[in-house]
């Protein structure tokens, strides 16, 4: 019986010793802290901490996924729309994403939802529809410089959807349809500006050369016989007789 309060100060003592060592994985660090004080980071691999004296908060290192919720944003031109994004980010300094901050991960989700509304509010609708890969620099830039301090650092940041209401998809919708009759009106002007020049140079060289002129004429009475089975009478030029007559060594009557 004397043997037994030996016999269980012993097997304390070798548990406590056992259970003092630590296996930390490749992506995984340990903040260390000593009654109560900040000690050392640990890992990864194989770490000692000593019971009731020091205490550990594993860490990962790996990349976060976040999904951030929808947030309802009102745009610079006073348009609402609901607009979600994700955001990737991990973390570097493991001191002080523990120390300086309670809860990392809902810090930055927090974090994000405000700095969405606030950044997307300084831009218009078609920016957030057409400039996105813009979108998300500012976003990531500006979030990773509050999340600095924390130790964390924003990777990327992506927008996944732009809801509108009925009335504004509709609006947008006549917009597109009028932009794309503009730009077939101006198309058609365009085209008609450019056959008038061509036509204009035509009259001009047809008129500087009288026996072009004549060929013209008698190429159109061509294409016509030649697409119209009826018969057409057409007044002939009196200039087209002289000039046959004077290649006949006849004159006109």
């Amino acid at each position: 019986m004397q043997g037994l309060p030996i016999i269980v100060v012993l097997f304390v003592l070798g548990a406590l010793f056992f259970y003092s060592f630590r296996v930390l994985r490749e992506y995984e660090r340990g903040v260390v802290f000593q009654l109560g004080r900040f000690w050392s980071v640990k890992g990864p691999g194989l770490v000692v901490v000593w019971p009731v004296i020091q205490q550990m908060v594993k860490v990962s290192m790996r990349t976060v996924t976040m999904d951030v919720p929808s947030q309802d944003v009102i745009s610079r031109d006073n348009v609402s729309v609901k607009v979600n994004a994700v955001i990737y980010f991990r973390v570097v300094d493991p001191q002080k994403c523990i120390i300086q901050v309670e809860n990392y991960l809902v810090a930055t989700s927090q974090l994000a939802q405000t700095t969405l509304r606030s950044v997307l509010g300084k831009h218009e609708l078609d920016e957030m529809l057409a400039e996105r890969e813009k979108l998300n620099i500012d976003i990531q830039r500006t979030l990773d410089q509050q999340t600095d301090a924390w130790g964390i650092k924003i990777a990327n940041v992506e927008l996944k959807h732009v809801d509108l209401n009925e009335t504004m998809i509709r609006a947008i919708a006549k917009q597109a349809e009028a932009e794309r009759i503009r730009r077939a009106r101006v198309i058609d002007a365009e085209g008609e500006l450019q056959a008038a020049e061509r036509l204009r140079e035509a009259a001009h060289i047809l008129g500087k050369e009288p026996q072009a002129m004549q060929l013209r004429y008698l190429s159109t009475l061509l294409n016509v016989a030649s697409e119209r089975s009826s018969t057409i009478v057409l007044p002939l030029p009196m200039d087209l007789l002289s000039a046959l007559g004077n290649r006949s060594g006849k004159a006109p009557e």
